[in-house]
């Protein structure tokens, strides 16, 4: 049966409908009805529609909650998803060609064919059948593996019904039916993004040393720094901001949360807007990760989370000792194993196959390189194994289920506890009642510093101290990981090991470790692996932790105290900076600098310029663009050590380092080489930002506010510069979907919402540019959470979908 689009002469039908779905009288939870659940056909939901598109999905149970979640995102979003799963299948290189780049969102694989080599052979191994067989909680639970395929059949049913309109990828044979498998293979993917994910290249590319080949080593010195650079966050293309406040700091005494990630704005790592209702078991609202079946980020009635990325790194390497008569075979206690040897076959655009090996050890996949930076030889007497617990974790749904059932803080570290599910992020949360919570519970490696210190390889001696990334001695079984009592898995860390900050004023990350998520009450006593401590903080904390403690302290906080926190667009680079560089700018003789290219430049006017800047990244800001192209080549140039005249003190950590150095070399020549850029692409020194920082949408400039990583600001945004074009005339990654979410004692929660970005990725579609033009003016979405509230939206579209 076709969908029946609904209009505002049916919304009286729809709601009578859905008034009769949420009474739990006449609807079985869907632990009663259980044993009855649908395992075919026959799934339908109800979507209601209000402003931005944002869909209301009710169902009768998880089955029928998925095929409403999946036919909805399949509305939005179909293109994107469907080239995620030809990347899922392993059919790059056959559609888009070996040498073509996927779009990053489902692994590090910088070509097609590395990627389609890593997926097909995780399909041929059986690998995410295999862990939809394991038996909860270490496995998946019936819930949501009943939303899987009810999400499969939502997306098959849409296509079926509905015509392509995104020119993306209409008409193209690409686009094709998917499975329960499929959706999981996607959380596979999404899991394994910190470990396997980002060893693609080195995996499949992997090949016994030829004979007589020359032995290599990997520099200890510079794999530390490669490392150390790999794991930073401060070049990811994800990462967030999120801050609880307790009712200690808040006008009612109830808690308070501000979510802020930092995601990609293109690709298969969009998030997706949401609330999805069962009655009288679940009623959840918020964003999740594309293809995903459940809220990623999000809040109920009674609690609100969300997640930055963490330092925590979740893969670690065993260094093998080779049998010197055959590479293949690797030495533990003395007794000989072979590798098992995987084959995998791709074929490829315009015909022919393309045939490479994997070699698989105990401990993971052998793996060559973790980029290019950081080499890892296979020798004819070493090669190195990737572990990664997340290649057995397809837990994350199940983590993600339970914090939307939770009734308070304690709830979610419930979930934590029992499913124990996240790969690669923390967890922020706060609650009606008054409380807050910081919890670094992700799947990690079980490297202890006492194993790390027992075990670590010469190289691992250099590298687990400066980055967290252990290499381990494949040699000795008692190098192995083990096993936490507390642990759902083996070689993870259980519940009690995870650093967790409960009821502070504040609790906030911005993509550090936990140790300043209260500055107050810093938390220590963790291993190595999860971060570090006493170290320098980046600008970003530094910003963050300034502005929440500062609220915190001046107390009485409401929603709208969040809703301004988000979009304040403070530079704390500049405000430790500006006046020093004017003065300085000023003082250089004759007004003029010597750019990189040997040219003189009159910076004289950028001296005024930086000096009457408001210091932050509005729209309207004007010297923010100079300032912030200055910042680039300065920070690009001279080395931290030379930056500040006052160096980083643990004791001091939010405050320090600070002074610039204007005496540095480079000092005057990033200045100078800053107001030459401008001058050439015919930019005014003292432009408004707005007018140099944008992004098109239906061939109409869309100003985008906020600032880049270095320079600090919460509302991060990262833009593509192009001087020909005008400027940054485009956005890779930044802040996403933001909730700030509080309580005021009634039934609904006070939600103010945005998702940067809107909620479809095709051109033609109403929602395609809607709320980046309220991102563009500082404008929140009211959220409608409650029955009420979604019935009085006055762009409510009811829509029956069946399968």
């Amino acid at each position: 049966m076709r969908t029946r689009p609904g209009h505002r002469r049916l919304a009286a039908l729809g709601v009578a409908l859905l008034t009769a779905l949420s009474g739990t009288a006449s609807v079985p939870s869907a632990a009663a009805d259980r044993d009855s659940r649908p395992h075919g056909g026959g799934l339908s939901a109800t979507i209601r529609y209000t402003e931005y598109g944002i869909p209301h999905i009710v169902a009768k149970d998880y089955a029928n909650l998925g095929f409403g979640t999946g036919w909805a995102q399949a509305q939005d979003q179909v293109c994107t998803l469907a080239d995620g799963f030809v990347t899922l299948r392993g059919e790059r290189s056959r559609v888009f060609g070996p040498d073509a780049a996927p779009d990053g969102s489902l692994s590090s694989a910088t070509k097609n064919l590395s990627s389609d080599l890593y997926f097909k052979g995780v399909r041929e191994a059986r690998t995410v059948e295999k862990l939809l067989g394991v038996p909860a909680p270490e496995g998946p639970s019936r819930d949501v593996k009943d939303a899987m395929r009810g999400w499969a059949a939502g997306y098959n049913a849409w296509l079926k019904q509905n015509r392509i309109t995104d020119p993306a990828c209409k008409g193209a044979d690409w686009v094709q039916p998917v499975t329960s498998l499929d959706v999981a293979t996607r959380g596979f993917a999404i899991a394994v993004l910190g470990g396997q994910g980002r060893g693609i290249e080195g995996i499949t590319a992997a090949q016994p040393p030829a004979a007589g080949a020359a032995q290599a080593r990997p520099d200890t010195a510079d794999a530390a720094e490669a490392a150390r650079e790999l794991f930073a966050q401060d070049d990811s293309d994800m990462g967030s901001n999120a801050v609880a406040f307790s009712g200690a700091t808040t006008a009612n005494k109830r808690g308070l949360l501000l979510g802020n990630p930092h995601y990609p704005w293109q690709g298969g790592r969009r998030f997706w807007q949401s609330q999805q209702t069962i009655p009288g078991e679940l009623n959840v609202m918020g964003g999740s990760l594309l293809g995903t079946t459940g809220i990623s980020i999000g809040h109920n009635a009674h609690v609100a989370w969300s997640h930055t990325v963490a330092t925590g790194v979740t893969l670690n390497l065993h260094q093998l000792t080779l049998d010197p008569s055959d590479p293949t075979t690797y030495v533990v206690d003395g007794k000989k194993e072979r590798m098992t040897k995987r084959s995998v076959t791709v074929p490829v655009k315009g015909g022919g196959d393309v045939t490479r090996s994997q070699w698989w050890t105990r401990y993971g996949p052998v793996v060559t390189n973790l980029g290019a930076q950081l080499p890892l030889p296979w020798t004819a007497t070493t090669a190195y194994a990737l572990g990664d617990p997340n290649a057995v974790n397809l837990r994350a749904s199940d983590t993600a289920l339970g914090f939307s059932k939770a009734r308070s803080t304690a709830g979610v570290l419930a979930s934590l506890r029992r499913t124990q599910g996240l790969p690669w992020v923390n967890t922020i949360a706060a609650d009606s009642s008054r409380h807050s919570l910081f919890t670094q519970s992700q799947v990690l490696p079980r490297i202890t510093d006492e194993l790390a210190a027992r075990c670590s390889t010469p190289l691992g001696k250099a590298t687990y101290p400066a980055s967290g990334v252990a290499v381990l001695d494949g040699s000795r079984s008692d190098c192995g990981l083990g096993k936490d009592k507390d642990a759902v898995q083996a070689g993870i860390f259980g519940p009690s090991k995870m650093p967790a900050l409960k009821d502070a004023p504040y609790a906030e990350n911005s993509n550090d470790s936990a140790w300043l998520a209260n500055a107050d009450k810093p938390i220590t006593g963790y291993e190595r692996v999860f971060g570090n401590i006493g170290t320098q903080r980046s600008m970003r904390t530094r910003g963050a932790v300034e502005d929440v403690a500062g609220m915190a302290d001046k107390g009485g906080l409401t929603v709208a105290d969040l809703q301004r926190q988000q979009f304040a667009d403070r530079v704390p680079a500049a405000d430790l900076t500006a006046a020093d560089t004017a003065k300085a700018c000023a003082a250089l003789p004759g007004g003029s600098a010597t750019g990189s290219d040997g040219k003189l430049v009159d910076v004289s006017r950028a001296c005024d310029v930086i000096g009457a800047w408001d210091r932050a990244m509005n729209t309207d800001s004007r010297g923010a663009l100079l300032f912030d192209r200055f910042w680039r080549k300065l920070t690009a140039t001279v080395p931290a050590a030379q930056l500040w005249e006052v160096p980083f003190s643990a004791a001091d950590p939010v405050r320090t380092p600070n002074t610039l150095n204007t005496a540095a070399p480079g000092f005057a020549t990033a200045l100078a080489d800053a107001v030459a850029e401008l001058k050439a692409a015919n930019i005014p020194l003292d432009a408004k930002l707005g007018d140099h920082q944008f992004v098109t949408r239906g061939g109409e400039r869309v100003p985008v506010h906020g600032g880049t990583e270095s320079l600090g600001v919460w509302n991060k945004v990262e833009p593509v510069w192009n001087a020909a074009g005008g400027g940054y005339t485009d956005v890779t990654t930044g802040s996403s979907y933001i909730q700030a979410v509080g309580w005021d004692g009634g039934q609904c929660p006070v939600a103010r919402t945005l998702l940067t970005y809107s909620q479809s990725s095709n051109p033609n579609s109403p929602h395609y540019s809607d709320q980046t033009h309220l991102f563009a003016k500082k404008k929140w979405v009211t959220e409608r959470f409650c029955e009420k509230d979604i019935r009085k939206s006055p762009a409510l579209k009811v829509v029956r979908v069946r399968d």
